[in-house]
């Protein structure tokens, strides 16, 4: 049986964060009643001329600097011509030859464990575009509607090299993605607004065969979820054809989500049928050194950067330090608990951020910024774990009480629930003792060799102590009584 190998390569469309049109000044908020935030320009209207938004060449230069591109000196704006009905010049002022973003590359981090590693995907390209409008066909009594809102919109089309192998390795790059154009501020990445939206090239060949296979465009991917599902069914899809003898024909196919399954759209074009030119309206896009120099100060500490930090100044392993970089959110809570529990405690505070408090945030449908618990009271909790104050177990109890609202701090809710752990070596082996002499048979059964005896007697100490007791203690204490 043939062996499969899948290639994929990633086309992104990146709503960039400015108040206004990438040629016009007319809004770019979202929600407004359609084609209210449509000027002359948006509409084609005859002698109109696009005036190219400065803010949005920042977004382009913030990108480029942040992947480690070649930002180019000069760049140049063509029409990209084809007809549709939401696109009222009849072409879309894009990027073709000279985009103004050139190479680089981006690192994520595939799964986790043992099975985790790093790839590193190559960017071909990032370059500056307007939207089109959106057609509307509900409500219309059978008939389609045109919002013109979106038009002109601007844009960061960005795109990969076909190094992808998997969904698995295609879903983390995009989330990745996401989360460095939220952190460098370009894009808002609101996935269900359109604002950042995915094209997946998805083709197959026989593993050890150096030629690409056909590819198929899957158009408009707008979750994580639906672009590991399309890409999963596409590529089932494409060797299930070959092996029964079909041939793949190049097209632009789109995912239903409720069938889980991909249609063509249409046959694929190429660049030739969109007869691109240099659009004349637009002078060449001319970027100084001192503009990308400018630029280049205000970016932040980048994801890889603070990954690099976590891993060499935290001792954070590569899984740790990526999940805990997912966002600029994630990223900064965690730097101020840490700064309350001190650099010792960097790994447990890693683990409380990662598991408990992700785990309550996704309970409860709340974003990191939501949280009841802050990160100074994680913090202080967390030290009280450290200087066994509380044991794990009791912490849990005192996080669920900071997140109820029960105490303005981890001290306030031990004090006041009276949680403080028992390490009083004369207290604990008082508790031992008299569990001993009331458990004969478990005692019996663990010195006849069965170690689940212990543990039941372990849990007898800690109902006895009602769980404050040191669990370290309780395990050293009881097994020095059941040797003599």
């Amino acid at each position: 049986m043939t062996q499969w190998e899948v290639v994929i390569g990633i086309e992104t469309h990146a709503q960039l964060a400015t108040v206004s049109k990438i040629f016009s000044g007319a809004s770019t908020a979202f929600g407004a009643e359609p084609n209210t935030q449509a000027c002359a320009v948006d509409l084609a209207l005859p002698g109109v001329l696009p005036v190219l938004n400065r803010k949005a060449v920042d977004c382009a230069i913030r990108f480029g600097l942040a992947i480690g591109a070649e930002v180019a000196a000069k760049s140049v704006f063509a029409r990209k011509n084809y007809f549709y009905p939401d696109l009222p010049k009849g072409y879309q002022i894009s990027q073709f030859e000279l985009p103004v973003v050139q190479g680089g590359a981006l690192t994520v981090q595939v799964g986790s464990g043992d099975k985790g590693y790093e790839k590193t995907v190559r960017l071909t390209r990032a370059h500056l575009e307007e939207d089109a409008g959106k057609s509307l066909h509900e409500d219309f009594h059978g008939k389609s509607g045109i919002d013109l809102n979106r038009a002109g919109t601007p844009l960061l089309e960005i795109v990969t090299e076909p190094d992808m192998r998997s969904s698995d390795e295609a879903v983390a790059y995009a989330r990745a993605l996401h989360a460095l154009v939220r952190w460098i501020g370009i894009c808002d990445g609101n996935m269900q607004e359109g604002s950042f939206r995915c094209d997946a090239n998805v083709s197959v060949r026989p593993k050890g065969q150096a030629e690409f296979g056909t590819r198929r465009e899957i158009k408009n991917l707008n979750s994580f979820r639906f672009l590991k599902e399309a890409i999963d069914y596409e590529v089932h899809w494409q060797i299930n054809e070959i092996e029964e003898g079909r041939k793949i024909q190049q097209a632009t196919v789109l995912f239903d989500p409720d069938t889980g399954e991909t249609r063509t759209m249409r046959t694929k074009e190429d660049a030739h049928d969109y007869r691109y030119f240099p659009d004349p309206d637009l002078l060449p896009l001319v970027i100084e050194r001192a503009w990308v120099e400018r630029v280049r100060g205000e970016l932040p500490e980048l994801p890889a950067q603070k990954r690099a930090r976590f891993a060499g100044e935290l001792g954070l392993s590569a899984y740790d330090a990526a999940t805990l970089t997912a966002s600029q959110e994630i990223a900064d809570f965690y730097e101020s608990t840490v700064t309350v529990a001190g650099k010792a405690n960097a790994k447990p505070c890693a683990n409380w951020v990662m598991v408990d408090l992700a785990a309550r945030l996704n309970k409860e449908g709340r974003e990191i910024g939501q949280s009841p618990v802050s990160a100074g009271q994680l913090g202080g909790l967390i030290l009280r774990i450290a200087d066994n104050t509380v044991s794990n177990a009791i912490a849990k109890k005192v996080f669920e009480a900071l997140w109820n609202g029960e105490g303005a701090s981890a001290d306030e809710i031990i004090e006041k629930q009276g949680l403080k752990q028992i390490t009083d070596s004369g207290a604990i082996e008082k508790l031992v003792d008299e569990v001993l002499a009331a458990n004969a048979p478990n005692v019996a059964e663990y010195r006849a060799g069965k170690e689940k005896a212990f543990n039941a007697l372990v849990g007898q100490v800690m109902k006895a102590a009602k769980g404050k007791a040191n669990p370290q203690q309780v395990n050293e204490l009881l097994k020095a009584k059941l040797a003599g």
